[in-house]
Formats: structure tokens, C-alpha cells, sequence
């Protein structure tokens, strides 16, 4: 049977035609298109697999869909150090010093601090989001829980700075979209429908629902809706800790303060949420639970917010002004001031004093308000994991609805469209008059050559320029779907490819339509038909380089570089310009995967096979099949131009494929920090359930008994609850209490 399926295999690559380069070609486009249909749906699978997971838990994730219900998180951070070594790895520059901390499940946390404080540094640390690279050296305690961020089983949602969307698609069916491809176990359409208005009105998006997402070019929603948008599109998989880069970079105040207000609530709501920001206004700064202040990568302050920090400055001997907004006067009291050489040493001095200062008392305490009884009996529920391998949906449906969002963003892209058949008949038009009703002179031989050679050339110029443009962009979009396991990468390419089918068949029709009467190129109805043939699967072909390309390079201006580059040398060997057999031999391979060459070789053949020339001497040219032998295009046929233009779009798909599974993006692994004996440190210790019970039965813990941190005033009964010490034991629940200096 293997042999059977070599055989058919080797027939199929045969088929194609063309030896050498095609063949080689052919096979590797035949083995991906095997792989991209054979592939099983996208797996999440968290960073290392437990075997020991049970298998409830699929059920249980389930009912944290429908439900709402979010598992607490609680993560703690020790000695986190990130380091980033030059060129030459003689200067190390340090990212973060020695940063520690705690965010709880009910709380917001902010982190604070001036431009190059290492506030995103920090946050992308914690979510594991860290772009990976050899000069980077990071190291530290990072625990889930009480679990190792290595071994972290619980879902997470990242807020970025950058809002990517599909610009032609509404709120709502941005939505609705991301619902069916990751949450498949809702079905139905009516549960679906009530799902994502139950998020539009949970993130106020209500008003917006049916609006145009927008782009640069598209009116669409506002700043902070996209933002609250992007909030809504983490929180379809119940995440229980939510990461936002600075969400109110630029949106105005209110707009910001709409966005805070969002996050706030999903801290009520019990989600774990850190967010980065740069100075809040009062009334931002008012919703915050917690914060950590950092300046050049060092901590200054990590406890409560509200009052807590200037009461903790105040003993220093910084008081902050009345009616001056706390936020101003702690970014004011860290950030160096540039004005002079003698306010640059004092603000360091000030500075490395109150990193001094907090690093002492950091050994005995993190937080004011330590992990209490309540959050450990909460944390007794049965914990949401993400399931190992779940499947994201059928690769069918995940085709369908990636067809479906790729056809809605090329139809209603009307701008872009307007614009690219605009071109398409005014390139027609002036190329018609530059070649106007040609005859059948001897001079008029040149002439066809020339007009097939730039109407191939402006083909492909048009839809790669057009690919380079937007692919760049919609990639990031894809490594984000991709990494939260919503669909797999086969689907994607081959809906791409079918969407783009009609408007981009559209536009090379638009041009031949108007140019082929105006030149009066070969007047056959078969010939014209077989001359937009031709230019449209070249079309096709020069947006699989685009797409190529977009996939090679990291951004769109690179890729804008580099596209036309490459299509120059094609054009260099497309046929016209240097005839094949005068081609050095290193370079012979070149034409074989010319676009260009094959698309005017194609017209060529299209154009001259059978057309008669007037002549005067007997040297001169009779037939177009002695114009066809002077390029060494005799004996060629339209089939195999068709054929070597399939062969190279398909290969470039697969192309694509592969750079798009190894450009995907890579982050930075957390070294554990050596343990030193000798100095005071930060352990986490799990308790089981019978020494929960028994602490819930305590009376409550006395204020002399409570820690407190950074001698701020003492805080209530209510709010302060003795941490408990007790041996490791090992324990599924995860809650914990922080052990002081010994």
C-alpha cells in the first residue's frame, strides 16, 4: 500500500511537468498541501505537559465558559533580575534589579514608573511574554499559586498596547467570530448570540455593537472602545489573570478613565489583574488596589495604594503636597531630573536611598495585606486548568469561519479596492495608447514583445505591492489567534487563498478588458480569454510572494523593501531583457521561478502562435512562430506557462507556511535564582485543607500579631489576618502564606 501511495505521489509531482527545479518544486508543494489537509485541529497545550492532570477537568472548563466563574490566582515574584548584554557582551545593562511582589485575585495592580522604569519589562516577565533572545539573561522566582511558572496551568489573558483588528469587520462580529473558533462547545447560535452580548455589555460596547472596527484609513470605534474590544476578545476563554500593557496610552481622560473602570471591575469580579501605566490622573490612580513602583529596572515601593505610599514616603521626609495628585508626586519623587549635573546627582542619590531603604524591609514582608483565611477556603474549589491538547474545532470549521471573516475584510475593503481598479484601467488605458492598434509590421514585432513584457510586469508589481502592504499586519494578528490554540495555520492559508480569489481575479480582468481592444492584439475571443487567464494566475502567484515575503520579514516597511527588490530580479531574467540561453550558468535557475518570465512566455506563445507579418526580404519575419524561436520560446505551450505558475504559487504557500511556523514568536525562559542560606529570604509554603478548617475556627489574629509593612499606619482587624506558618506539605489547593526572614 506505501508503495501504491509512492506511485501515486510520484505521478502526481510527474504531472506537473517541467524537470529539475519544477520538479523539486512540485514535490515540495504536493508534501505540504498533504500535510496542510491531513493536519489535526490546533492543540493549547500549556508549556509543559502533567500527566497527572485527571480528566475532569475538560468538563470543568466548560462550565468556567458558560458560567463566568474564574478561578483565583494568586502570583508571587522573588529576585526577579533581567539582564541585556551588548554586541560584544563586554556592557551588561540591567532591565530589572532584584524585584519582587505579589498580585491577588480581587485586586488590581498597577505597576508605576517613570519612561524606562521597566514597568513592560516587568509585566511581560510575569505573562511569560518576554521576546526571546541570546543577550538576554533573565532569573528569578515566579510562582502561580505555588506553583512554577513553568509548570502554570492557568489561563491568562495579555492587553497590548497595539489594538490589531480586522478594520472591515463590526464589533460584534469580531466577537462572534472569536467565539465560534475558541469556544466550539457552544454550539448553538442562540447561545452563542447571548454570549457576546452578555461581554458587549459587560465591556460597554453595546452602542458600538454593529460599528466598523476602522483602521487608519476607515473611520471605525474610538481608541478606548478598541481597547475595551481587545479586553473583551482575551476574556471569551475565562482567563483568571489579566495582563494590560499601558491600556491608556494614547486615549484622552475620559476615555482612559472608561478603561480603568473596566479593569476595576474585572478585579471585582475576582480576575487577577496587573496593568503598567505611566502617570494616571487622581482619579485613575483612586482604583487601584496595589502598586509597585520601579525606576531604572530597581524597587522603590510594592504594597497597597491609596494613602499607603506617601505615608511610607512621608517617613522618609518626602511629604506630598495637599491637593496635588499622589501619582504626579511618586512619579516626581523617582524620576531623575536632567536639568542640571548637580539635580541629575541628587535625584540619583535621593533615588538609590529609597531603593536602599525598601530593599531592608522587603525581607520580612511584601504586602500589607497577605493572602487571608478567606482566600485559601475560596482557593479550596476545584481549580479550571487548561486541558492538554483540547482541539479548537474541526479543520473544516475552522476553514469555513476564517473563509467567511477573509472574504468580509477583501469585499468590504472599498478604499483599497477602489484604488487598486482605479490603477487597473488607468494603466490600461495609458499602455493601450502608447500601443495603439497595433499592425502587422515588421516594426510592430518589437512592439508586441514590449507591451506583454510591461502588462506582466505591472500585474505583478500591483498585487505584491498590495500583499507587502497589509500582510504584515494581519501576521501579527494570526501569532496572537494562533497562541491561544484558536485555529491551526493550514486553515488560514488555504481560506486566504480562496477569498481572494474573486477580487483579485477582478482587477487583472478589469485591465485586459480595456487594454487587449485598444492594443488590437490577436482578435480571437479565445485568445483574449486565454491573454486574462494568463495575468490573473500571475496575479495570484505575486500575492503568494507577497504573502512570502510578509512572512520573511518583521515589518511592513522592511517588507516593502524587500518585495520590489526581489521582483526585479525577475523582471532582469523574465525573457525579455536576456534571452535564456545566453543566461550564465549560476544563474539559469533563476527563470525557473520567474513569475514574470513564465506569465510572458505564456502571453507570447498566447499572442503570436498563427498571426502572419508583413515582409519585404526574405530575412525579415513571416510568422509569429519564427518571432517565438528568436526569445527560445518555440515549441512552448500555453499549458506549461499555466502549469509553472501553479507550481510556483503553490510552492510559495508552502514557503509561507514554513516561515510563518518558524518566525512564530519565542519568549525568554525564567532561570531560577540560586537560594542563598545565609541571607534573609522570601518561601512560600502550601497548607493543606485541615489546617485551613483549623485556622478558620482561630479567633482572629491581633494587630501586634499582623505584619506591617514598611511602617505605614496600622491597618483594621478586618482587613489585616495573620500569615500562617506550617511545614510543606504537598497539596493540590495552592494557596500559601509568605514565611518572614528566620
Amino acid at each position: 500500500m506505501v508503495v501504491h501511495g509512492g506511485k501515486k505521489l510520484h505521478q502526481i509531482v510527474a504531472g506537473f511537468g517541467g524537470n529539475g527545479v519544477g520538479q523539486v518544486l512540485a514535490a515540495v508543494a504536493v508534501s505540504f498541501l498533504v500535510r496542510l489537509f491531513t493536519a489535526p485541529g490546533p492543540a493549547l497545550l500549556p508549556e509543559n505537559d502533567n500527566n497527572d492532570d485527571e480528566p475532569e477537568t475538560d468538563s470543568h472548563d466548560d462550565e468556567a465558559h458558560n458560567s463566568g466563574k474564574v478561578t483565583p490566582v494568586t502570583i508571587r515574584w522573588n529576585n526577579i533580575n533581567c539582564s541585556l548584554s551588548d554586541k560584544s557582551s563586554n556592557v551588561v545593562r540591567f532591565l530589572l534589579k532584584n524585584v519582587s511582589g505579589e498580585a491577588k485575585p480581587g485586586r488590581l495592580l498597577a505597576i508605576m514608573g517613570p519612561s524606562g522604569s521597566g514597568k513592560t519589562t516587568l509585566l511581560n516577565v510575569l505573562a511569560g511574554q518576554l521576546a526571546a533572545s541570546q543577550r538576554l539573561h533573565l532569573s528569578g522566582l515566579l510562582e502561580f499559586n505555588g506553583k512554577p511558572s513553568s509548570k502554570n496551568p492557568y489561563k491568562f489573558a495579555y492587553v497590548r498596547q497595539e489594538d490589531l483588528f480586522f478594520s472591515q469587520l463590526t464589533v460584534r462580529e469580531t466577537l462572534s467570530l472569536a467565539t465560534e473558533l475558541q469556544l466550539p462547545n457552544i454550539s448553538s447560535a442562540e447561545g452563542r448570540d447571548e454570549y457576546v452580548n452578555n461581554l458587549l455589555f459587560k465591556l460597554g460596547l453595546v452602542s458600538c455593537a454593529d460599528t466598523n472596527v476602522g483602521d487608519a484609513k476607515v473611520r471605525g470605534i474610538s481608541g478606548g472602545e478598541k481597547k475595551r474590544l481587545a479586553m473583551a476578545c482575551e476574556l471569551l476563554a475565562s482567563p483568571s489573570v489579566i495582563f494590560a500593557d499601558e491600556p491608556t496610552t494614547g486615549l484622552d481622560a475620559f476615555q482612559a478613565e472608561k478603561v480603568m473602570e473596566t479593569l476595576q471591575q474585572l478585579a471585582q469580579d475576582g480576575h487577577t489583574v496587573i496593568c503598567s501605566i505611566h502617570q494616571p490622573r487622581g482619579s485613575v490612580y483612586s482604583k487601584f488596589d496595589d502598586i509597585v513602583l520601579l525606576t531604572q529596572g530597581s524597587l522603590v515601593y510594592a504594597g497597597p495604594a491609596s494613602d499607603e505610599p506617601l505615608a511610607y514616603f512621608s517617613k522618609s521626609g518626602y511629604h506630598c503636597p495637599e491637593h496635588v495628585n499622589p501619582a504626579e508626586f511618586l512619579a516626581d519623587l523617582i524620576s531623575i531630573d536632567y536639568s542640571s549635573a548637580d539635580s541629575v546627582y541628587s535625584s540619583k542619590k535621593r533615588i538609590d536611598g529609597l531603593v536602599e531603604s525598601f530593599s531592608q524591609r522587603l525581607s520580612t514582608v511584601i504586602y500589607a495585606t497577605p493572602i487571608t483565611i478567606d482566600d485559601l477556603s475560596k482557593s479550596k474549589k476545584q481549580i479550571t486548568k487548561r486541558s492538554v491538547a483540547k482541539k479548537k474545532g474541526s479543520w473544516w470549521k475552522q476553514f469555513r469561519l476564517l473563509l467567511k471573516r477573509a472574504w468580509m475584510q477583501a469585499s468590504r475593503d472599498a478604499p483599497t479596492n477602489k484604488v487598486r481598479a482605479r490603477m487597473s484601467i488607468a494603466s490600461a488605458i495609458i499602455f493601450g495608447s502608447v500601443f495603439w492598434r497595433m499592425g502587422k509590421s515588421q516594426t510592430s514585432i518589437q512592439d508586441r514583445m514590449g507591451l506583454l513584457q510591461v502588462a506582466a510586469i505591472n500585474t505583478a508589481m500591483a498585487a505584491l505591492t498590495k500583499t507587502v502592504g497589509v500582510f504584515p499586519k494581519e501576521r501579527a494578528i494570526v501569532n496572537r489567534e494562533r497562541a491561544k490554540g484558536s485555529y491551526a495555520l493550514g486553515p488560514y492559508l488555504l481560506s486566504k487563498l480562496f477569498a481572494e480569489i474573486p477580487i483579485g481575479a477582478a482587477f487583472p480582468l478589469m485591465f485586459g478588458a480595456v487594454l487587449y481592444p485598444m492594443a488590437r492584439l490577436h482578435p480571437t475571443l479565445l485568445r483574449f480569454a486565454e491573454f486574462c487567464g494568463i495575468v490573473t494566475v500571475e496575479s495570484f502567484a505575486a500575492s503568494a510572494m507577497g504573502l512570502t515575503v510578509g512572512a520573511m520579514v518583521p515589518t511592513t516597511e522592511a517588507a516593502m523593501a524587500v518585495g520590489p527588490s526581489l521582483m526585479t530580479v525577475f523582471i532582469v531574467f523574465g525573457g525579455y531583457y536576456v534571452n535564456p540561453e545566453n543566461t550564465p550558468i549560476i544563474f539559469r535557475w533563476i527563470p525557473s521561478v520567474s513569475l514574470i518570465r513564465w506569465a510572458f512566455q505564456g502571453l507570447c506563445v498566447n499572442e503570436f502562435k498563427g498571426l502572419q507579418f508583413d515582409h519585404q526580404h526574405s530575412f525579415d519575419i513571416q510568422t509569429g512562430e519564427q518571432a517565438l524561436e528568436r526569445i527560445s520560446f518555440g515549441g512552448s505551450r500555453i499549458r506549461d506557462t499555466v502549469v509553472a505558475q501553479n507550481r510556483i504559487l503553490l510552492f510559495l504557500y508552502c514557503t509561507t507556511f514554513l516561515l510563518l511556523e518558524k518566525n512564530k514568536p519565542k519568549y525568554q525562559q525564567l532561570e531560577p535564582t540560586p537560594i542563598d542560606h545565609n541571607k534573609p529570604h522570601l518561601e512560600l509554603k502550601d497548607l493543606d485543607s485541615e489546617q485551613v478548617d483549623q485556622r478558620l475556627e482561630s479567633p482572629p489574629a491581633t494587630e501586634d500579631e499582623s505584619n506591617q509593612p514598611l511602617e505605614s499606619p496600622p491597618v483594621t482587624e478586618d482587613e489585616s489576618n495573620q500569615p500562617l506558618e506550617s511545614p510543606e506539605v504537598d497539596n493540590p489547593i495552592g494557596s500559601f502564606v509568605l514565611e518572614g526572614a528566620k
